[in-house]
């Protein structure tokens, strides 16, 4: 699968690798392919090459966005045409808004020309995006959002790179739900100090 990434820092750097790792090409969407952060993403794997933001896109099946929520509209707008594209929203609006928006889904879906946005791999540590697995288990991700077709996606992908099960909130209504729960990992595993080698699994009898 070829799959765009927009945003290089933690939460983009850990899934191009992890992908990349699964045998997907990953085109990284930057400002400038000389000089962003990020740049030694380009060392690890012959499947990760960086390319300005819209020809990233044009390239790709999937665009996943991975940058400060704050910024959620303006990047969602330099993307240019994504119609029939997929976009994972990897972000979490919870200390910083998108202007005019309660969450950064509905800031991208508000800004670009496709319906198929889902929300996945916003819920937990970029440390638990390069390794999922404790005590030989998989950790589990969760989804929102109402495209069916972006929801199949991101569940693969995430079951690709190590996560064991994946549960699906609901449709578009449950973005900020979604974001709520990242809230809580990171209340606990950083306000409350409890550290970020901790993860959410769900048992059932």
């Amino acid at each position: 699968m070829n799959i765009a990434i927009i945003g290089t820092g933690n939460i983009g750097g850990a899934l191009a690798k992890r992908l990349a790792d699964a045998s997907h090409k990953i085109y990284l969407g930057v400002r400038n392919t000389a000089e962003f952060k990020g740049k030694e993403l380009l060392n690890y794997s012959t499947n990760i090459s960086a390319h300005p933001i819209e020809n990233a896109v044009k390239s790709a099946e999937v665009i996943i966005i991975a940058v400060p929520a704050q910024f959620a509209s303006e990047t969602a707008i330099s993307l240019g045409d994504v119609s029939g594209k997929i976009i994972i929203d990897t972000m979490n609006g919870v200390f910083l808004k998108p202007e005019g928006f309660n969450n950064t889904a509905d800031a991208i879906l508000a800004n670009c020309n496709t319906s198929n946005v889902v929300k996945c791999f916003n819920s937990t540590g970029f440390e638990n995006i390069l390794n999922p697995t404790y005590k030989g288990q998989g950790i589990d991700m969760f989804t929102a959002g109402s495209s069916e077709k972006a929801v199949v996606v991101a569940t693969q992908l995430a079951k690709e790179i190590g996560f064991e099960n994946v549960y699906h909130f609901g449709g578009n209504d449950k973005f900020s739900l979604l974001e709520q729960m990242a809230l809580c990992w990171i209340n606990l595993a950083i306000i409350q100090k409890q550290g970020r080698d901790m993860a959410f699994k769900i048992v059932t009898r």
